[in-house]
C-alpha cells in the first residue's frame, strides 16, 4: 500500500496504472490534511532544507553520491 498527498507527481495516470497492474493499493490523504502523512511530510521538509535547497547537482551521477552521502549521514 502507498499513501501519498495529491500532489500532480503522484497523481498521473501513468503512475496509477502502474500501481494496478501491480496490485498496489494507493490512498491519498485527506486534502488539507498533511498530518495524516507526517513522517513523510517530516523527511520531506528536512531533505530540502538540508540538502536539496543547499546543492546544485551537476548531473544524475553526482545528485545520487551526494544523496546517498547525505542519507547515511
Amino acid at each position: 500500500m502507498i499513501v501519498s498527498d495529491n500532489g500532480t507527481e503522484l497523481t498521473s495516470n501513468a503512475i496509477l496504472t502502474f500501481a494496478a497492474t501491480q496490485r498496489i493499493e494507493w490512498h491519498y490523504v485527506a486534502p488539507g490534511k498533511p498530518i495524516q502523512n507526517g513522517f513523510v511530510e517530516s523527511f520531506n521538509g528536512q531533505m530540502r532544507d538540508e540538502l536539496l535547497n543547499e546543492t546544485m547537482f551537476r548531473n544524475l551521477a553526482h545528485a545520487r553520491i551526494v544523496i546517498t552521502a547525505w542519507a547515511t549521514d
